[in-house]
């Protein structure tokens, strides 16, 4: 049985025979299983009251260790968003209570941003449904493959530029 993708390559090696379209098989591939695992997640998270953006920032505040705290500056190298679009996040969380602003000892003009209790405990509940709702979106693979695929979509990644930041 073939894909969606599969359908369009062959309209295109159809069409235009002279062209490589063997970029649409990934691609494509890529981009529509990002868009199917977008609305899943959303959808999942939805089911907790979480939009994904507000679970980025609690995963990244959760990750960072006790006391799941981290600077504005910190946080946005962590997390490669926007100023705008974290400030607006943070400002909607703290009205659901899941986390907070704090000075910043260090430096009086910053404060950082920190999981309340509520958000911990958001996180430590919601992440393991996550994972395996995440795990979920790859049944159709074997343990095996899916380590070649993470591998493969790293090399791709590095190459595209995306490397951790510091």
């Amino acid at each position: 049985m073939a894909d969606a993708v599969e359908a369009v390559l062959e309209q295109w090696r159809r069409e235009c025979p002279d062209l490589d379209v063997a970029p649409i098989g990934v691609v494509g591939r890529i981009m529509r299983l990002s868009r199917l695992w977008d609305k899943a997640i959303k959808d999942f998270l939805g089911e907790h009251d979480l939009e994904p953006g507000e679970f980025d920032i609690l995963s990244t505040l959760r990750r960072s260790g006790d006391p799941y705290e981290l600077t504005a500056g910190a946080f946005l190298r962590a997390s490669l968003v926007t100023t705008g679009a974290i400030t607006l996040r943070v400002d909607r969380m703290i009205a659901k209570d899941l986390v907070t602003r704090v000075p910043d000892p260090a430096d009086r003009r910053s404060v950082k941003i920190r999981l309340t209790p509520r958000g911990l405990e958001t996180i430590d509940r919601v992440l393991p449904l996550h994972l395996a709702n995440e795990s979920r979106l790859l049944d159709g693979l074997a343990p095996d493959e899916r380590r070649r695929l993470a591998a493969v979509l790293s090399t791709l990644l590095e190459s595209n530029g995306d490397t951790p930041a510091r």
